[in-house]
């Protein structure tokens, strides 16, 4: 193999097959890859059913938010940190040392002795998994180009809809069955597989950063991210919007990261180079996915919600029953990317979805007590048809918008802002529902408002069942009313990817018929560089 060096002083060793394709072996990479993205993604599906045992167990009521809270947030700040590792010193190495530390907080959390230690080891837990998502999507980045990755989108998809579907009844089954340290344990056969599977069949190219880590934009974007997350978890809940809590979260959040733009203008190898946003593309798509990941997230917790308590439904019957919005977004990913492979066309995806979003927000806005079932199943294909659309579309513009030497922090980048967007969407979304249940409630009821428990928006059906017969239909109607108010409002918002969607450049795809011609088009990685890596 051939060495070449970068200005940087990085050193990289190119395939000897450069461009060529092993289908099967590709398809053993995906393998092992969708079982690392399905570890992230089933892992809260799982732990959420799991957690009023965990409570009864260790005690700690007060301190349970703190057990998905942790997970969260050294899940966003680590993000971009992988993303950078992973361009710096190899995707390989650094995405198994993630499984490696994911697996490790796994085991740790299933061995807890009270809700203190459950937290921290969550916390450890939180940032492998930061590395997981980011890995996998750029090593595919890495291994299938832009133009061939369309072929693989339904994978992916597949994966978000097991994880969605299967991980409240794996976790209620673990948890009555095995215990609820098995929810944490069960981690560790399927991470060992990947890890088995990526250390035999995946090769990428070796590299030697000389480079120093950036710790000082490090600590800044974490503590910025942290703040930020922290804002949504507490704002509304723990403290009220106005309070001191809230607004020094929020002045230690800008001026935290004010001053990493700051530095990462001046170091010689930034933790998130700030040249990437420069692309019109990449900072549109950022943007749409900033805005799905706040619609996304805020429709997937109030649709239970809605189900449960207004239609009737168990815990696991609400799982199921966002099957039709599960299955239009893995069918329309799968058809999006098998066309956008064939023509190289994407643009009028990320347009249509917007716009399928828009719609299908709009139309869950309509719900009331009596909307049906079956009514409501068809409104949430069409949402879900918008996100199949859009979900790998804009992950893919992101990756095709830089340069392969920064494919890590592309693909970190556009996580974590949709990361960013769903606590956004979900904090939002939450106080505009809880205050609109409130003010229902209020309006129907008068002072006999009173006489429901706080907590109002999160009344279990248990406890709705037990409420005089007056109270309990002010309360589905105030349920009605605040779900309309979210998916409402959710329309207004997507209005907007809807539009920046349209100030897309279609640029050629990389591994495109251009690609193999030696000649880079539309702000593609130079012709020198392989279009797929290696795999053996």
């Amino acid at each position: 193999m051939s060495q070449t060096a970068t200005p940087t002083g990085e050193t990289t060793e190119k395939p000897a097959k450069a461009g060529g394709r092993q289908p099967a072996s590709v398809r053993m990479v995906l393998f092992a890859l969708m079982i690392a993205m399905l570890l992230a993604m089933l892992d809260n599906m799982i732990v959420g059913t799991a957690m009023p045992t965990i409570v009864g167990e260790l005690g700690g009521l007060e301190h349970l938010s703190w057990v998905v809270t942790a997970y969260t947030l050294a899940t966003a700040a680590s993000t971009p940190i992988w993303g950078k590792l992973g361009d710096m010193y190899g995707r390989k190495g650094v995405f198994l040392a993630s499984i490696v530390l994911f697996l490790i907080g796994s085991a740790l959390s299933g061995m807890a002795q009270d809700m203190g230690q459950l937290i921290g080891f969550r916390a450890v837990q939180g940032l492998g998994a930061g590395g997981l998502m980011v890995g996998v999507m750029a090593i595919i980045g890495d291994l299938i180009p832009p133009r061939e990755r369309g072929k693989y989108q339904g994978m992916m998809a597949g994966v978000m809809a097991v994880a969605m579907i299967g991980g409240p009844l794996v976790g209620g089954a673990i948890t009555d069955h095995l215990g609820w340290r098995w929810s944490f344990y069960i981690n560790l056969p399927l991470g060992a597989i990947a890890l088995v599977m990526v250390t035999a069949v995946l090769h990428l190219p070796k590299k030697r950063s000389q480079a120093r880590i950036d710790y000082v934009g490090a600590a800044l974007l974490t503590i910025g991210i942290v703040s930020l997350v922290l804002i949504t978890t507490w704002g509304g809940t723990e403290y009220d919007w106005g309070s001191g809590q809230i607004i020094g979260l929020g002045i230690l959040g800008v001026v935290s990261l004010a001053a990493f733009v700051l530095v990462e203008r001046k170091v010689k190898e930034p933790i998130l180079p700030l040249h990437i946003f420069r692309n019109g593309n990449f900072a549109l798509v950022t943007l749409i996915g900033f805005l799905v990941g706040f619609v996304m997230f805020g429709s997937m917790t109030f649709l239970p919600l809605f189900q449960q308590t207004v239609q009737g439904a168990s815990a696991t019957n609400s799982g199921l029953l966002l099957l039709p919005m599960l299955l239009g977004m893995m069918v329309v990913s799968l058809f999006a990317g098998r066309v956008t492979t064939t023509t190289g066309k994407y643009k009028i995806f990320v347009v249509v979805g917007g716009a399928l979003i828009t719609v299908g927000l709009a139309l869950l806005s309509l719900m009331d007590t009596d909307t049906t079932r079956f009514t409501s199943g068809a409104f949430m294909a069409v949402l879900g048809a918008g996100m199949g659309f859009l979900m790998q579309t804009t992950m893919l513009i992101a990756q095709n918008s830089v340069e392969m030497k920064d494919m890590g922090v592309g693909s970190s980048s556009a996580t974590l802002f949709r990361t960013i967007g769903g606590s956004f969407g979900v904090a939002i979304l939450g106080a505009v529902f809880t205050n609109r249940v409130q003010s229902t409630m209020a309006e129907r009821l008068g002072k006999a408002g009173g006489a429901l428990p706080s907590g109002t928006a999160q009344l279990d059906p248990k406890g709705l069942a037990k409420l005089p017969p007056m109270i309990k239909d002010a309360y589905l109607h105030a349920v009605a009313t605040g779900t309309h108010n979210v998916f409402l409002w959710g329309a207004v918002i997507s209005v907007i990817g809807f539009a920046a969607a349209w100030f897309l450049k279609e640029v050629p795809l990389r591994g495109g018929p251009s690609a193999t011609s030696g000649k880079a088009e539309g702000g593609d990685a130079p012709a020198d560089r392989p279009a797929v890596a290696e795999v053996i």
